[in-house]
């Protein structure tokens, strides 16, 4: 094995990307970004992830100035409106000076990150608007976020947006070769397809269960290694549920249900993974498949709010049954 399989570090942070331009298929915000940073002072909303945008500044800043320049707070943790009048603020508040130092350049403006933007209170992000018009000339803000929606839209306004893309199977396969080289890790061909498959173009995800995989397995990782480390389950674990579903068989749908909870399989993703299956089904109706995902999307909620994975499977493999073998919808199921 490698000796850089014995180090602690996560790989993920050792192959991050370390300027802008290092950024993989995200060509278009890549030259938006730097050209934003050299020739305006447009604030800047971001959809994606938070290493991209510390690249970013770590890039515009000399890296002695990155500390003085560059606030970053995880909004999840710091969501209350007493951050946004202090922290924030006195922060935002301090003027800089600008010059080239060592190849950096070096602007007039600090920048703050916000992670989890959309975990803040509103009445936090109405206070962080006022904040933003008052310092503008001097302090620029990045928003990243899961869900565009739950940003109040007066401050959405104020920002350009930018959506980072999944990586393609290309792309993603090119980065994991690159870093099994490095690190003296063999994959086939499957393990690298089941890998860029079970990541869905991210890429971090990606590199994750790789090193995960190569902890546990050592240098040789084939594609049930990563499956195993990555919590997906078989795929011959889902097709074993649906086929008892197409069955008929409430009696035989309950037993794989069973074996589900007994292996200790997570609902949520056979849920998931279900819906995959289900869509891609040749075999199946459009009209039955709207009704399998809708009990699908139901049985996910339910999950959320805290509701028994057994019964929640049960209900959908029962109704995935009903639909499937077109069952009236007064059918009820006898052991």
């Amino acid at each position: 094995m490698a000796p850089l399989l014995q180090s602690s570090q996560p790989w993920v942070e050792k192959y991050r990307p370390k300027q802008v331009k290092d950024v993989a298929h995200q060509d278009e915000v890549v030259r938006v970004l730097t050209n934003t940073l050299e020739t305006t002072n447009s604030v800047l909303f971001s959809w994606g992830e938070h290493e991209r945008q510390r690249s970013n500044c770590k890039v515009t800043y000399k890296p002695e100035l990155y500390k003085l320049r560059v606030l970053e707070l995880n909004a999840s943790d710091d969501r209350g409106i007493n951050v946004v009048r202090t922290k924030i603020k006195n922060f935002a508040a301090i003027a800089v000076g600008s010059g080239h130092q060592g190849g950096y350049p070096c602007p007039p403006y600090k920048i703050i990150i916000l992670d989890e933007a959309d975990s803040m209170t509103e009445d936090a992000q109405n206070a962080l608007r006022r904040t933003m018009e008052t310092y503008s000339k001097v302090t620029r803000f990045f928003f990243i976020c899961n869900y565009i929606s739950r940003i109040i839209e007066p401050l959405a306004s104020r920002c350009a947006k930018f959506r980072f893309k999944p990586l393609s199977e290309d792309i993603m396969t090119s980065r994991i070769l690159h870093i099994c080289r490095e690190e003296g890790l063999n994959l086939d061909s499957e393990a690298l397809s089941t890998l860029s498959s079970i990541s869905q173009g991210d890429l971090r995800r990606a590199i994750t269960y790789l090193q995960g995989a190569a902890r546990l397995f050592g240098s040789s990782i084939s594609s049930k290694d990563l499956i195993c480390v990555s919590g997906v389950i078989p795929q011959e674990v889902v097709q074993a549920l649906f086929s008892g579903c197409r069955s008929g068989n409430f009696d035989l749908a309950d037993k794989e249900v069973k074996n589900v909870i007994a292996e200790g399989y997570p609902v949520s993703q056979m849920l998931s993974q279900l819906f995959d299956m289900v869509v891609e089904a040749d075999d199946i109706s459009d009209e039955q498949k709207a009704r399998i995902c809708k009990k699908l999307g139901e049985a996910d909620k339910r999950l959320v709010d805290g509701a028994d994975e057994y019964l929640q499977l049960l209900d959908v493999a029962s109704n995935t049954m009903r639909s499937l073998c077109n069952m009236p919808e007064e059918f009820s199921f006898e052991n």
